[in-house]
């Protein structure tokens, strides 16, 4: 939240469900301490058992007629959100997909018949190119959301691919997922060496 509001981006749609309690209980209990008075936090509930996709279209209402950032918020990166919203203005569909490199989980052992002969990082392909889950959308992809059960990642952006109405914006600098223990424990690390690329505000 504080990268984004670095960015002018302050309004926050929290789209509540698994835990969605103990999420409040924070934002009520540090609301005037740790949480800018600026910023505006609508907390809404959209149900435990409630699919990525239902969960936006539960969002529906909440949402104005601007295009929007949405994010899952299990990762971080240096996205600039303004070069996002600049690519996704530039054509007509209805989502931006920030395309990023994955990142190289395992490293690859060379082989002489059995004799391991060395180990290597894994090479990042330059054209490989996987979804960053940080998006630009506009209000209408909630036409493309059947109800609760409906799954972001496999059901509507697959659909809007085939409509024409899904692009990407390529981010080459930071990013790192946050799905595992490990990744969290990296993550950390880089924050603590003072030199965190999503660590922008003052």
């Amino acid at each position: 939240m504080r990268y984004y509001a670095h960015f002018g981006l302050d309004h926050f749609i929290v789209a509540l469900g698994y835990l969605g309690g103990e999420i409040r209980r924070y934002f009520d209990e540090q609301h005037g301490s740790d949480v800018p008075s600026s910023w505006e936090i609508d907390l809404i509930d959209t149900g435990q058992n409630t699919n990525t996709g239902g969960r936006v279209k539960r969002l529906e209402t909440a949402i104005d007629e601007s295009p929007f950032l949405l994010t899952w918020c299990d990762g971080l990166s240096d996205v600039d959100p303004a070069l996002l919203l600049a690519r996704h203005e530039s054509h007509q569909g209805l989502a931006t997909l920030t395309a990023v490199h994955p990142p190289s989980r395992f490293g690859e052992v060379e082989l002489d018949d059995d004799r391991v002969t060395r180990f290597r990082e894994k090479p990042q392909r330059p054209d490989e190119w996987i979804n960053g889950g940080i998006f630009i959308v506009d209000r209408r992809v909630c036409d493309y959301i059947e109800g609760d059960d409906t799954d972001w990642d496999r059901a509507v952006l697959p659909r809007l691919a085939e409509d024409g109405l899904l692009f990407a914006y390529r981010h080459t600098s930071f990013w790192h997922c946050m799905d595992t223990l490990k990744e969290r424990r990296s993550l950390e690390s880089i924050w603590q060496s003072g030199s965190a690329p999503w660590k922008v505000w003052g």
